[in-house]
């Protein structure tokens, strides 16, 4: 049953099966080097018997679960079903479809709505968003009660699931809960290049592609909507969404205003080398060092002058094509934003190591610095998802359970839902602007 395919999902299913038949040999295989000196089939026999000692045979194999992660690698999480509980199987996998990682950790948890959202208050229903081709899931938050209401459009970073499920913790659902809960509609919906991750790797792939067919499609979709105010539809983007809402709100003029998560304001090569020399330590071990000047050195052909349209997109961050970086070098994202007349609202967290406030925030703050419906927040205790904790921020942390800080649900909810009066009445009120 070897495997020649890189694809992240399909090399995960290939690992959980091996395991599942016991053929560790097999598996050792697929380890890239540093971890075939860490791990051999012998160790992951070991562990794998030990685990099903307890949990009993293995019934079933769930689907595998991909999430990118820092150093350009993407984590698959493959749910193991047995007689007598379950497990789930999460390696690392890089662009050549080698495992960097591999461990069995417990069934994530079960999400469980935050305080500050109640299931009484709210209606979920699901839709499909977008044209043909790029067409997605989606799920439609509605408050209960009488409409019309403001609606806010999630946008997210990477291929990922409506809710921006990280671990056992899904953001966006707390986003779309938290806002229904006081008022507001929110859509949110499956990336594109997560149902259809085909569509990256094809020539001439670049942001546009990747976010304004669904996002405009999404603002449509509540404009129309009988329990929806067409004239108090916002965008709310995270992270890599966060830099692309104003080139939506750019192309789609009936976006009423944005709210920025969490976004870039540097290039994205640099900000993936800062989150790669931030994990890997003022003091990494050889394995880690590797890995990390690996990547490193991947994104710094990502930026260089010498990038033309023929470069290949294995020798590129992510193994997007030439095109899609060629293209976001051409996108300022600040000054788009400042070209708007339309409220803003940014967003950052002071833990976050992804997108910083040293570095990033201050490319919005001068963009916007004359605008009188614009607005800033920081919150001092959350990370890049708007979690709250404290100490230095990690990939780990992300495997706790989790909730986005109510100060945000908050503050959004503040802004986006003052009456008849719009937002810029709610920045002065809520913001002392």
């Amino acid at each position: 049953m070897m495997t020649s395919t890189t694809d992240p999902a399909t090399v995960g299913a290939t690992v959980a099966a091996y395991c599942r038949d016991e053929q560790f040999d097999d598996l050792e295989k697929l380890f890239a080097p540093n971890l075939r000196a860490a791990v051999s089939a012998e160790t992951v026999r070991v562990s794998w018997r030990s685990e099903l000692a307890k949990i009993g045979a293995v019934a079933e194999l769930g689907e595998p679960r991909t999430e990118p992660i820092a150093g350009g690698l993407t984590r698959v999480g493959i749910p193991v079903h047995c007689e007598h509980g379950g497990m789930t199987l999460v390696v690392a996998v890089d662009d050549t479809g080698a495992l960097q990682g591999f461990r069995l950790a417990p069934p994530p948890a079960t999400w469980t709505p935050p305080r500050y959202a109640s299931e009484r208050k709210l209606t979920e229903h699901e839709i499909t968003l977008g044209p043909a081709e790029s067409e997605v899931p989606a799920t439609l938050t509605l408050p209960r009660g009488h409409g019309p209401c403001p609606a806010v459009v999630l946008v997210s970073s990477g291929p990922v699931d409506a809710d921006l499920t990280v671990g056992p913790n899904k953001p966006f659902k707390d986003l779309a809960w938290g806002l229904a809960t006081r008022g507001v509609a929110v859509l949110r919906y499956d990336k594109s290049t997560r149902v259809h991750p085909e569509s990256a790797t094809r020539p001439g792939f670049t942001m546009v592609d990747e976010y304004l067919p669904n996002a405009i499609a999404a603002v449509c979709f509540l404009r129309q909507h009988e329990r929806i105010d067409p004239e108090r539809v916002f965008l709310a983007g995270h992270s890599g969404g966060g830099k692309a809402v104003p080139r939506v709100a750019a192309a789609e003029p009936a976006v009423a205003g944005l709210v920025i998560m969490a976004g870039d304001t540097v290039s994205m090569p640099y900000s993936a080398i800062r989150a790669a020399r931030y994990l890997a330590g003022p003091d990494p071990d050889p394995t880690t060092r590797a890995a990390a000047d690996a990547f490193i050195r991947q994104a710094e052909a990502t930026d260089s002058p010498g990038l033309t349209p023929d470069t290949p997109a294995t020798e590129l961050l992510f193994g997007w094509p030439a095109s899609y970086w060629l293209d976001l070098r051409a996108y300022d994202q600040a000054k788009t934003t400042a070209s708007l007349d339309i409220p803003i609202l940014v967003l950052q967290g002071a833990r976050d190591y992804q997108v910083t406030v040293a570095e990033d925030l201050p490319g919005w703050q001068a963009a916007l610095a004359d605008r009188p419906n614009a607005a800033f927040r920081t919150y001092a205790a959350d990370d890049h998802m708007f979690f709250p904790g404290t100490g230095p921020s990690t990939p780990a942390q992300y495997e706790e359970p989790n909730h986005v800080d109510p100060a945000v649900i908050a503050d959004i909810a503040d802004w986006v839902g003052a009456g008849r009066r719009g937002p810029l009445a709610a920045v002065r009120k809520a913001f002392g602007r």
